[in-house]
């Protein structure tokens, strides 16, 4: 039985490959430096346009919460933003979530229900959507998404965007910068390193920094989340709304197990595991992973994963095969709480809200 530290033989090549370059400068990122130039000064370009109003940001008619990070693959966007409707819920707000909706089939813009299929709206809008149980709205144009939410949800009186930090177009009240244990990579941007636009020299006007790692890995100041597993719960129980229970984690480090995760970066699942004191071979899949077709060999016992790929698993297909899913407790802190609100409009002044622009 392999041990969660052991993912090389099932790493999903090519992706894991570029964000492994993406971490020093090799020869990969030399060859690539001279394209990666180009995409800087375009998108610098793009960025001064804004910032001496040549182009203007659009305003949506309520107070935006944009969260996003500056450097490629999945940084712990999703868990912030399910902290971040539920702390605007618990200070009186009605948020909505608008996001793109990575690896639909479609691009027009979808209002997400709990019977959405996947495939229309993405993995993560759908689980979005069922364990926020809030309205969400995907689309790729964020300010069309953004006037589609609360066109057709009017109570929703604030708008966080998952992702869209570099969604220039959609004014913003708020922004929150989300690294993990990466950092800045190798501090180049795309594709010669993994930077969106560079990394800045201090924390950006009305923005919140927020790291989704056991320390800081930038030289911004911020705010450390805390992680850990809020428990275990078979995926036909996580599918009808049943809590996950440490009860029934616990029950599984006497199992040899299967754990797989659909994610760009499969081992901070799997240190996870292994800090449980689960024993598990590790089956990392690509990010997005469609399960059209089950990964593990036919006959496994117990496979444990991640809320993302339950979302896209019916438990009907399992056969004999036990599945356990494993929801993130995710905890920004009561610092990172008090830093964003006091970006947003205090409750006296929600009605009627001239938004701002950063």
């Amino acid at each position: 039985m392999a041990t969660g530290t052991d993912t090389r033989a099932a790493s999903p090549g090519g992706a894991q490959g570029l964000a492994q370059a993406w971490l020093r400068r090799g020869w990969l990122a030399w060859v690539l430096l001279p394209v990666a130039v180009c995409f800087g000064l375009l998108s610098g370009l793009r960025r001064w346009l804004y910032r001496v109003g040549l182009l203007k940001p659009v305003p949506v008619g309520v107070p935006v919460v944009v969260v996003g990070n500056l450097i490629a693959g999945g940084a712990g966007k999703t868990p912030t933003v399910m902290a971040v409707v539920s702390l605007l819920r618990s200070d009186g707000y009605r948020p909505g979530v608008i996001s793109r909706g990575y690896g639909r089939d479609a691009d027009e813009v979808v209002d997400v229900q709990p019977s959405t299929d996947v495939k229309h709206c993405g993995d993560e809008p759908l689980l979005m959507r069922l364990r926020l149980k809030c309205p969400v709205v995907v689309g790729r144009d964020r300010v069309a998404a953004g006037r589609e939410l609360l066109r057709l949800h009017p109570e929703v009186d604030i708008v966080v965007s998952d992702d869209g930090l570099q969604h220039l177009r959609l004014a913003r009240d708020a922004q929150v910068l989300v690294f993990d244990q990466r950092g800045a990579g190798n501090g180049w941007p795309l594709p010669a390193g993994p930077l969106r636009e560079p990394l800045p020299r201090s924390v950006p006007a009305r923005s919140v920094v927020l790291y989704n790692a056991d320390s800081a890995s930038t030289a911004l100041p911020g705010c450390i989340a805390r992680r850990s597993f809020a428990g275990a719960v078979s995926l036909q129980g996580w599918r009808a709304g049943e809590r996950a229970s440490a009860e029934a984690l616990h029950a599984l480090s006497a199992r040899p197990l299967v754990a797989t995760a659909g994610m760009a970066h499969p081992q901070r699942f799997f240190d996870m595991l292994s800090k449980a004191n689960l024993s598990f071979t590790p089956l990392p899949l690509p990010d997005h992973f469609d399960y059209a077709t089950l990964p593990w060999p036919e006959g496994t016992p117990d496979v444990v994963l991640t809320e993302k790929d339950a979302i896209k698993l019916d438990p009907q297909r399992m056969g004999t095969t036990r599945v356990w899913v494993v929801p993130l407790d995710f905890h920004p802190g009561a610092d990172f709480d008090r830093a964003l609100l006091a970006l947003l409009p205090s409750p006296s002044n929600r009605t009627n809200h001239g938004h701002t622009t950063s």
